[in-house]
């Protein structure tokens, strides 16, 4: 009986020890990720182009050791991707698809939209996020703006890290700017 009573003990405390993690762990503060989101999308939430909800709070995912990773997803780009690389997970929020949605000109001149009040969306020498779509994928990378530009304007972009490079980008919204590849 002194046995048996003894092993009860034993198997509760190294319950206890395994255990005192995941109840010490507590979740992500999910704001964060709407924050994030709204950074990313350069809209508030509920906003056009914004996130149409909040990140659903009954989620518990671990907390995010490092920054977030955030990308469009969908050749609509109608969801953003956001990735914990340290923790391993990854959740979509679904984007109004109400929004200025990225709208591709066809080069220089032809198809370009422009803001009705044609109002400056992207600063020169400001940082910006630049969107390359091809057929399936979209690829994020951060650049700086070399010209100013409202909606639908053509500006020169120098990615991060490149010294020399430029390239030619279409002004999506404040902060984001993109192109289509073939």
């Amino acid at each position: 009986m002194r046995l048996l009573h003894s092993r009860f003990r034993h198997a509760a405390i190294g319950a206890a020890i395994f255990a005192a993690p995941a109840f010490a762990a507590t979740p992500m503060d999910l704001s964060i990720i709407d924050r994030a989101v709204a950074d990313f999308t350069g809209a508030a939430q509920g906003q056009p182009g914004g996130a149409k909800l909040p990140v659903d709070r009954r989620l518990r995912l671990d907390p995010c050791d490092g920054p977030l990773d955030l990308s469009w997803f969908g050749r609509d780009q109608r969801s953003v991707q956001v990735v914990c690389p340290q923790r391993g997970w990854k959740i979509y929020v679904a984007v109004d698809g109400a929004s200025s949605a990225p709208v591709y000109g066809n080069g220089y001149g032809n198809g370009q939209a422009r803001s009705a009040s044609g109002q400056t969306l992207v600063n020169r020498g400001e940082g910006v996020t630049i969107l390359a779509r091809g057929s399936g994928f979209t690829l994020t990378r951060q650049g700086e703006a070399l010209e100013s530009g409202a909606q639908g304007d053509w500006i020169k972009i120098r990615p991060v890290g490149d010294k020399k490079a430029t390239l030619r980008a279409q002004v999506l919204r404040p902060g984001q700017v993109g192109m289509e590849l073939p």
